[in-house]
């Protein structure tokens, strides 16, 4: 059964960095892809980034485009979303899911993390 683990959410203010990490159990972590999404309080959640892990291929959303990275490190089977430059609308509970890798970002999510929480305070 595939599992994500959603880590490295917290409390940070504007303008800090925070990482993120993904850790993935039962799963190929060389096929399809890995995207982070976030939903923010009254809001419908949004992809942030998406990384195939086939060929490495990366996706971000305008929003973050220039502020976030994402990574991959398939011996640990884990992915990575690095944030700088935190916004206080960057505030969101973060997802990592398994799916697949578009030009667009990712989609067809079929497992899902529970979410790890990231406040940034102005």
């Amino acid at each position: 059964e595939v599992q994500l683990v959603e880590s490295g959410g917290g409390l940070v203010q504007a303008g800090g960095s925070l990482r993120l990490s993904c850790a993935v159990f039962g799963f190929t972590f060389d096929d399809y892809a890995i995207g982070w999404f976030r939903q923010a309080p009254g809001k419908e959640r949004e992809g942030v980034s998406c990384i195939s892990l086939s060929d490495g291929s990366i996706h971000y959303a305008d929003s973050v485009k220039g502020r976030f990275t994402i990574s991959g490190h398939n011996a640990k089977k884990t992915v990575y979303l690095q944030m700088n430059s935190l916004k206080p609308e960057d505030t969101a509970v973060y997802y990592c899911a398994t799916g697949d890798y578009s030009e667009y970002g990712c989609y067809g999510m079929d497992h899902w993390g529970k979410g790890t929480l990231v406040t940034v305070s102005s």
